[in-house]
């Protein structure tokens, strides 16, 4: 169930739903709204929003630090997530692409991958040419 939508966290709401294809940290997200949030309403809102399905929480590629992308409620079960390591940019993997990925890794490995806690590293393409 939604918690009453208060100013900050429509404020919070706001700001992820123009980083979609992003994964921000709590201490990111905290200092881009520390006009106009507190760092605790930040938090807690992150961890209200994550048990009521609207945010991915993943633990960030080369580091111990824990990401957060916005899904706005839309479930991301049954997708794979790619990552970038350089601009922390994520995209959801084309469906059938995944499947094929998913059922070969099955086939080859006897190896079931959760897609919904998956995120495959690397760099897009935006940063490979840059």
């Amino acid at each position: 169930m939604s918690k009453y939508m208060t100013k900050q966290r429509k404020l919070l709401i706001d700001y992820l739903a123009r980083h979609t294809d992003e994964s921000i940290s709590a201490g990111q997200i905290a200092e881009a709204l520390a006009d106009t949030i507190s760092k605790s309403a930040v938090y807690r809102n992150l961890a209200d929003m994550e048990a009521e399905g609207k945010l991915r929480r993943v633990v960030g590629g080369n580091t111990r630090e824990v990401v957060y992308q916005y899904s706005g409620g839309h479930s991301c079960e049954g997708c794979l997530h790619l990552s970038c390591k350089k601009c922390g940019k994520t995209i959801h993997m084309e469906k059938q692409l995944a499947d094929r990925l998913v059922d070969s890794v099955a086939a080859n490995d006897n190896f079931s991958i959760d897609k919904s806690e998956t995120v495959i590293y690397g760099v897009c393409a935006s940063c490979q040419n840059a």
